[in-house]
């Protein structure tokens, strides 16, 4: 079994949870209890899920959890753009995250064809 800490996906994950944190600074505190922490907690949820996907011992599991990793990534694109949109977030400051972003997403695809290609693990 391979540790999310050693995958590509962990890893960028943790590097987007970082970037997340640190944007959501700029943040005014009025949006405390809205974007800032719906940002936060959806970027946490990319990484946590792809911990518990490479962890369970079945091949539908892990590419469950994969999946549900890639739509909190779809959901930190969407609020990072809602701050955008709403003029909390210079765009200048997002564009960064959209290549990461782009760059997750074609890691978290190969990753689930991947692992749609390995025999049952169990």
């Amino acid at each position: 079994m391979t540790s999310y800490k050693k995958l590509d996906a962990g890893k960028k994950a943790m590097l987007l949870i970082n970037e997340v944190y640190h944007v959501c600074k700029l943040y005014p505190k009025e949006e405390l209890f809205a974007l800032t922490s719906q940002t936060k907690r959806a970027a946490i949820s990319i990484a946590a899920n792809i911990a518990e996907g490479v962890g369970r011992n079945y091949k539908k599991d892990t590419i469950q959890f994969l999946h549900i990793a890639t739509g909190s990534l779809y959901e930190v694109e969407t609020l990072l753009n809602i701050a955008v949109m709403v003029e909390i977030l210079p765009e200048e400051k997002f564009n960064p995250f959209e290549r990461m972003i782009d760059e997750e997403i074609r890691i978290l695809n190969g990753l689930i064809k991947s692992y749609e290609s390995r025999p049952e693990l169990k």
